[in-house]
């Protein structure tokens, strides 16, 4: 199904752009011009991203590295961001 009309770009083509790292819509308009034209679509890839769908990777490391036992201060998060992760 396509998402964005004036480019041709498909639900999957966003998804594999997501799961590659881009989490906002700006992000996937860089890896693929969706939403660059009309902005129609721009709805539509936020949906798809969906809050917390696609972890910005950043955060994924981090996630991973506290439980894993790392201490949050050194990953250079202050108490609320090592709290989310």
């Amino acid at each position: 199904m396509y998402v964005c009309n004036c480019f041709g770009v498909t639900e999957d083509q966003v998804k594999r752009h997501a799961e590659g790292g881009a989490c906002t819509p700006r992000q996937i308009a860089s890896a693929c011009k969706a939403g660059t034209d009309c902005g129609s679509c721009v709805r539509r890839i936020q949906a798809l991203l969906g809050r917390g769908g696609y972890p910005r990777p950043a955060l994924v490391a981090v996630e991973r590295d506290v439980e894993q036992g790392a201490d949050p201060e050194e990953q250079g998060l202050d108490q609320d961001e090592a709290a989310a992760a």
